[in-house]
């Protein structure tokens, strides 16, 4: 899907009246440029993660002994809290569709900015003061209801507290409304005229049926959480089990939400693998309409299946079987992805770069963490080790070694287009080393928790369950620390690292037509296609993409500077 015509010199447009490339301080202003807000968005979802990282560090050094003895057990409770909250509402769904949703989409789709570009910037300074709600509720005690904040629990725990967290959330999910609107207009109405829908890349694929789901599961949320904010703080009783309320119905409204919004983490993730997998492989996607059809499929399916949280919240048999049923057949389209996604791998000329390791490596996490939620997705096994860690184990392995994984690849892989700079590799591949090890020495011995019976959302436990959550605990410093080789290697290298040419992997999709960084409005002149995006090693292209000369080797093409 790579330019190598160009439109008529009559579809260009004059760019005398913008400047050629925005100053650092335009990142911290009202900025309508997509890339900027792509920029905004990861930046400031990285911040998020590090205050997250610092809770869960905290909350596993107070594990470490059966007793309680480091944190205050309401201030565990609120960490507890505002943990999970951070890393999925603040971390990897702004990261993940906010951050390279709004970066790449018009680039790959050949568009000069997103449909709505005041809509988008609206929707990104909406999570700021999102986060300062979030952060400022510790000032009141904090939330200490869980990231779930079940009444009646809810109900009677911090009320200011957790009414700034429900406020919080409700920002953050009016943000993903808008966002989800700007994506969705901008890949029907903005493509390319050439740009066929089997020629679109399998990211926009990705990022258009989470927005879907986006649209039809956010305010479901968004209404529980008004009535329970309501019956905080204005004396109603929709959720008051004294007052005639239902707190079955909240559970039903919350993860009616709360189970898509586990593809809104992975969906824009798998599309993220999909164009890494391909680059780094030089080899064609195998299967791309199965992988473009499986992300609506998960789309759809995901709707249904909900209620295999609730197995233990007096559930009607009818209802379990139903549930456990939709929730294995949401399993097949992610099979579909992991097949074509190590089809793909099988006998390719593969550059072990720092995002090749991280999507090889999403592989072997999200594959432990799928197997395991088809156990959960099974009544009995589920009703077994139900709010055990087992539970956190699995959760883990989804969105630490799925999502996570998938964003740290999607950073290599994109960095050297967003700041036209190259990272250094060897830092990469330690990076990748010690979060690797880390993420399987914190979560893998939460199994056998699990399975010994103990309870998750505690601060104290059975002395016999010592040892493995000390073994837990080592794991969750070594990637706490894993973070400083990433954050001193990106921002090393996007200030000093070596300039690199406009597509230093040799891809084939419509961004790396553009300078990098790419200029204001994208393109002088719009792009032609001319093939399809991942036709490595066809029309006599050798597995090497436009140029004949780019190297094979783990090493891109650089510059000097």
């Amino acid at each position: 899907m790579t330019q190598t015509e160009t439109a008529p010199q009559s579809q260009a447009t004059s760019h005398s009246s913008h400047p050629t490339a925005w100053k650092w301080y335009d990142y911290f202003t009202f900025n309508v440029d997509h890339k900027v807000i792509g920029i905004q968005y990861l930046v400031t979802s990285f911040v998020f993660y590090l205050i997250g990282g610092l809770m869960a560090v905290a909350m596993r050094a107070e594990l470490y002994t059966p007793d309680s003895d480091l944190l205050d057990p309401n201030l565990y409770n609120a960490f507890l809290t505002n943990h999970g909250t951070i890393m999925i509402f603040f971390w990897v769904v702004p990261a993940a569709i906010g951050g390279f949703g709004n970066y790449l989409i018009p680039l790959m789709i050949g568009a000069r900015d997103m449909a709505f570009p005041k809509l988008n910037a609206i929707a990104f300074w909406l999570v700021p003061p999102a986060g300062a709600l979030l952060l400022g509720s510790f000032f009141f005690g904090g939330a200490q209801s869980g990231w779930t904040s079940y009444p009646p629990l809810s109900l009677i725990t911090a009320n200011t507290a957790q009414s700034m967290w429900i406020l919080s959330i409700i920002l953050v999910g009016t943000s993903s409304i808008l966002g989800s609107v700007n994506f969705i207009i901008t890949i029907f109405k903005m493509r390319v005229p050439s740009m066929r829908w089997d020629q679109m890349p399998l990211f926009c694929w990705a990022i258009l049926a989470t927005s879907i789901l986006a649209l039809f599961s956010t305010p479901v949320l968004a209404a529980g959480l008004t009535l329970l904010l309501f019956d905080i703080n204005f004396g109603t009783s929709f959720f008051r089990p004294d007052a005639g309320g239902n707190v079955v119905v909240y559970q039903h409204l919350f993860w009616f939400y709360s189970h898509p919004a586990v593809y809104l983490m992975i969906l824009p993730i798998f599309g993220i693998m999909s164009e890494v997998v391909p680059v780094h492989a030089r080899k064609p996607i195998f299967g791309y309409k199965a992988i473009a059809y499986s992300s609506l499929a998960i789309c759809i399916v995901g709707l249904f299946v909900w209620v295999h949280h609730m197995f233990t919240s007096g559930t009607p048999p009818w209802m379990r079987m139903f549930f456990t049923i939709s929730t294995l057949i949401v399993a097949v389209p992610t099979g579909v992805k992991i097949f074509s996604w190590v089809a793909t791998l099988w006998q390719g000329k593969i550059r072990y770069t720092s995002a090749m390791l991280f999507a090889i490596g999403l592989l072997g996490m999200f594959v432990l963490g799928g197997l395991s939620g088809v156990t959960l997705g099974t009544a009995p096994f589920d009703i077994h080790v139900h709010d055990t860690y087992y539970i956190v184990a699995h959760f883990h392995y989804v969105l630490f070694g799925g999502s996570v994984f998938g964003l740290y690849a999607g950073m290599y892989h994109w960095f050297p287009k967003i700041t036209g700079r190259m990272y250094n590799e060897t830092w990469g591949k330690v990076h990748f080393v010690l979060t690797f090890i880390g993420a399987n020495l914190t979560f893998l011995p939460m199994h056998s928790l699990g399975l010994q019976g103990m309870p998750r959302r505690v601060a104290m436990y059975d002395p016999q369950f010592t040892a493995i959550n000390q073994l837990c605990t080592f794991g969750a410093i070594l990637l706490g620390f894993s973070v400083v080789p990433f954050a001193v290697n990106l921002i090393w290298s996007w200030m000093y690292g070596p300039k690199v040419g406009d597509n230093p992997w040799d891809a084939l999709t419509l961004e790396w037509t553009t300078s990098s960084p790419p200029e204001i409005e994208n393109w002088e002149v719009l792009p032609v296609l001319t093939h399809g995006p991942y036709a490595y090693g066809m029309n006599g292209r050798n597995g090497k993409g436009l140029n004949p000369s780019a190297p094979t080797s783990g090493e891109p093409a650089v510059e000097a500077k």
